[in-house]
Formats: C-alpha cells, structure tokens, sequence
C-alpha cells in the first residue's frame, strides 16, 4: 500500500474515532440510555445509481457503465447533537470500463476521460450540534455555497466531492444566514489517491429581501503541500424574481476578484455572471453571460472547488479555465413534458484576452431528459456536443441513467 493510501485510511480511521470519541462524550455527560435510543430511532438510506456514459472524440473515445452505491445512517437528535455516517462505492458493471481515469492510475493514456473510478471510501462521518438557528458539524461532510459556482459537491459524478473539517451555519434572523467552514482536506472526485490536504476557509453571508437575495462571500483557498501559495476570492451576488400577471421575470448579477499566489507566480482575475429569463406556464427562457477573466493571457480565473460539470457547458471541455479566460454566452430553454423535465441548452464561448492563436473557443449544445417516479425512483438521458475551435478538439458525450432512493 503506497504512502497516500495509508494516510488517507489515517484520516478515514481519525474521522470514524472523532465520531465514536464525541458519541461516547455525550453518553457520559447525558447518560447511556438517552444516547442508545438516538441511535435505536436514527434513519438508514440507500441511494443506488446505475449510469451508462459514452465519450466520442477526435482522438479517442470511452465508454463506462457504472454503479455507485451510497449506504447511510443518520441518528435521531440527543440535546441537540446527532451523528451521520455514509460508505460510498462505485463499481464496473458487465465490464463496461474502457475509459482513463488519470488522477486515479486507471487506464491512463488509453481511452477518454470519464472521471468514475472504481473506489469504496467514506463519504461523510460527522457528528453535528443545532440549536435554534445554529447547525455545527465536525468531520467528512458535503459543502455547498449558493448555486455551486464556488463550492459544491460535484454530485454529478459518481464519487461526489466531501470535504474533512469543521462548518458552522447560523440563522441570525429570517433574512440574515451566516455560513464559514475551515477545510483541512478536500475529498475530489477522483477516489482517495486525488484527495488533497488543504487550509481552506470559507465565509459566505446572505442577506434575504423580498426582490431578491445578496451574498457576500470570501474563499481563501491554501493547498497543504508544504510550499507556498494561496488563491484568494472575493465577490458578491444578487439574485431574484418578480411576478408579473402569469408570468416570473428573473435576474441575477456576480462580481468577483482573485488572487493566485506561489513561490514564483503572483496573477489576478475577475469574475463576471449577469442572467435574464422569464418563466411562462409551460416554458422558462434565461439569457446568460460568464466571464472567468485573464491575468493578460498567463493565468485563468480558477474555481476548484465547483461542481463544474455544472458550469460551460456539460461536455467537461472547460473544467480548467485556460489562460487565456473564457466568455460564455449562453441560452437555456427549459420545461415540462410527460411528467418530467426537460431542457435545451447554446453556449457560445471566446477567450477573455484573446491572441493570434486563441480567441473564438467554439460551441455547445446541451440536452437532457429527466423523470422522476414514486417511491424515489428516477431515469434520464443527457447528451452534449461540442464543436471546437483554437485547436480544441470536438467531444460528444451521452448519459443514460436510472436511480433509485429508499
């Protein structure tokens, strides 16, 4: 067993004792019984998700048929403090694995990227504390801020993204949300060979009003390694509707400002997101308008935290921002039929400081197809097609998948 592996069981095994460690603490301080019936009365889940993936592009191709397997318990509250546990596996199934997971040492070289590897790890193991509007929890948890932009849990694929550390969440009024997290290591989605130590610390504040929400946010990102260097961002968002006759009019605008810093680099880049839409009964239109700034063509405006198959289109063409930054116009049509929902996505990008051999990044279209059923069950199909430019390659990509929840 190599070095990583070994310190990342190290830490699977600390988060498991710490859970264990502050259950035994409370049993102490409450009494054996009250802690036995919260465990007696907890909540198990099982949430099963087999997908079919196949990747064609002008130099390779992939295709992966997978399962994940999400186990879970969460205990009922005792004095506020409850605990969560949830094992993670994802397999191979009918030899469906012709595809190069790069992070993980799976089939490097040989076929296209579908980030899926096979792995069985902990997802979460948390013990968490709420009172009133304060929520606390310490260990392997899932993170989100706001729409995932900045941080999210990369749900998409199949090993979704945690994080080990410390979160508080506090309501301080109807309208005021206060939220800051101090990550010590970030859990990606490439199994525990990718994970990262980290001295990461988040704040984000949201203030609710009738027209719309504010946020306020700052993502201080520092990579373990024993080397120096910080990626800082700050920004601000708005977001809103308003009702007008039979029809929600949407608005949405984002700045925000980064430092990248390391013993040899010193870049700066903005961000920029503003949206328009308007919902009809049958149909909703939105108008969109990114830009993940350059530092004059050397460095690109960075987000490593996101759900990123979210974001610029679903082809994955753009996880990395290229030096050059990116401009992404975009246009989705969304709404519902025979049950389920569906939606139609354009994307037009460009470079953000465009050069003699960088500048129109191509074209996408995105489609999908989702219904869910009683008793927790849901099937999709999504497709992506992207025409490259500025010597990117084309990638097609198509989803077939069906989920069950209990």
């Amino acid at each position: 067993m190599n070095t990583d592996a070994i310190q990342n069981n190290k830490t699977e095994l600390a988060i498991m004792m710490g859970i264990l460690f502050s259950a035994g603490s409370i049993s102490h301080a409450h009494g054996e019984q009250s802690i036995t019936q919260a465990l007696k009365k907890g909540t198990a889940e099982i949430d099963l998700r087999l997908r079919y993936e196949n990747v064609e592009q002008d130099t390779n191709d992939a295709n992966a048929l997978t399962l994940r397997t999400l186990l879970g318990y969460t205990t009922s509250s005792y004095k506020g403090f409850s605990a969560k546990v949830e094992v993670e596996d994802t397999r191979i199934v009918l030899g469906e694995g012709d595809y190069t997971v790069g992070p993980s040492g799976y089939n490097v070289g040989q076929y296209s990227v579908i980030a899926d590897p096979e792995h069985t790890e902990l997802d979460q193991g948390y013990v968490q504390y709420q009172s009133g509007g304060l929520i606390a929890k310490f260990g392997r948890q899932v993170i989100t801020m706001d729409n995932h932009r900045f941080v999210g849990h990369v749900g998409w694929r199949q090993d979704r993204q945690t994080f080990d550390g410390v979160s508080v969440t506090y309501a301080a009024s109807k309208a005021l949300n206060l939220n800051y997290a101090y990550l010590s290591q970030r859990n990606r989605i490439f199994a525990q060979d990718a994970d990262l130590d980290s001295q990461d610390h988040l704040i984000n504040l949201s203030y609710h009003t009738s027209f719309g929400t504010f946020v306020g946010y700052s993502y201080l990102l520092e990579v373990d390694n024993e080397t120096d260097n910080a990626l800082d961002t700050f920004g601000a968002s708005f977001n809103g509707s308003a009702t007008f006759a039979k029809s929600t009019v949407l608005y949405g605008a984002e700045f925000a400002t980064q430092s990248s810093e390391t013993d040899t680099s010193d870049f700066d880049a903005d961000y920029l997101m503003l949206e328009a839409g308007i919902k009809l009964s049958a149909v909703t239109i939105k108008l969109g308008y990114e830009s993940l700034g350059s530092d004059n063509g050397q460095y690109g405006f960075a987000t490593p935290l996101a759900t990123l198959h979210k974001f610029n289109g679903w082809a994955d063409v753009f996880l990395n921002t290229p030096a050059q930054g990116l401009v992404d116009v975009n246009v989705t049509v969304s709404g519902k039929l025979a049950g389920g929902g569906w939606s139609v996505v354009y994307h037009d990008f460009s470079a953000d400081e465009d050069s003699s051999t960088v500048d129109d990044l191509g074209n996408e279209i995105d489609l999908s197809y989702v219904r869910k059923f009683a008793g927790g069950y849901a099937t999709g199909i999504k497709y992506a097609t992207y025409s490259g430019d500025s010597g990117i390659q084309d990638t097609d990509k198509l989803w077939l998948w069906g989920s069950a929840s209990f």
